[in-house]
């Protein structure tokens, strides 16, 4: 193995890929170092079908109401630049936001910013509830209107209640849900192979894809073999919110970015290094 080019590293290498919205881009890179990639689009992401409470949120922060915006996601936001131009308030949307500090949890969120010319300006410290919350507490929330764009199946009454304990309000609003798309057969054929020694690897990059994988195999029955599976399979994650999913449902997490790093490339990086040692042994 001495002396192995990148695009053969993961030669002859199984490795399922379940995701939806950068699916692309992480087979992309998982191809370029020679894997057999195994795509398992289970997740697809929509704009939430109760669209009153988000554009009844919308019209408020728009005229100005809030001090401070806590975007969970970069997904929450594009989704509310979504409902926010459909409702004609796109450009008040902008302005609003451009005045408000914004508070972000983690990469992505701080991507989507990006995208529309702007920053954040209080980062959390780690992309974690808590790592909002110890970069919130060091400033006085006296009176201040805060909004906080949740996402689906996270009240975040943790949040909310710091929030409320600190003096401020706040302004939540979910613009989006998660819908399983994909059929369930496709999911309970990778657990099959997985549990069959057929599969190298399995990269995670959102906790709903852990979840997905729990549900299916409990409503099939073969929670059995997706133990098996995740044991025959080294398991990566891309950061702490994913690993602490695994955890739950005890599963070893073999593989995830060092240093804080939360995104695909040094996951594909250290993914490609923990099998090639494995290759070696």
């Amino acid at each position: 193995m001495k002396g192995l080019g990148m695009a053969e590293e993961l030669s002859g290498r199984r490795i399922v890929v379940p995701e939806t919205r950068e699916l692309g881009q992480l087979l992309r890179m998982l191809e370029e170092r020679g894997a057999d990639t195994v795509p398992c689009p289970m997740i697809a992401i929509r704009d939430t079908p109760d669209t009153a409470p988000v554009e009844a949120w919308l019209r408020r922060f728009a005229s100005g109401t809030c001090d401070d915006l806590v975007l969970m996601t970069g997904e929450g936001l594009r989704r509310l630049l979504g409902f926010a131009r459909r409702l004609d308030l796109e450009p008040a949307f902008l302005d609003a936001l451009a005045a408000t500090r914004r508070i972000t949890r983690g990469p992505k969120p701080v991507r989507a910013l990006r995208e529309i010319g702007l920053g954040a300006d209080l980062p959390a410290d780690e992309p974690t509830t808590e790592g909002v919350i110890t970069a919130l507490e060091r400033h006085d929330l006296t009176r201040r209107r805060v909004g906080v764009q949740l996402y689906p199946g996270n009240a975040n009454e943790r949040l909310l209640k710091f929030l409320e304990g600190a003096g401020a309000e706040a302004d939540p609003v979910v613009p989006y849900i998660y819908a399983s798309e994909a059929e369930d057969e496709r999911v309970v054929a990778v657990i099959a192979e997985m549990a069959a020694g057929e599969i190298d690897a399995i990269a995670f990059t959102s906790a709903p894809q852990v979840r997905r994988f729990r549900d299916v195999a409990r409503a099939f029955g073969r929670e059995a073999e997706l133990r098996q599976g995740f044991e025959r399979s080294v398991v990566a994650a891309v950061g702490p919110i994913v690993a602490a999913e695994l955890d739950a449902l005890g599963v070893q997490v073999n593989v995830t970015p060092h240093d804080n790093t939360f995104f695909m490339k040094p996951l594909v990086r250290e993914l490609a290094a923990a099998l090639t040692k494995d290759h070696k042994g």
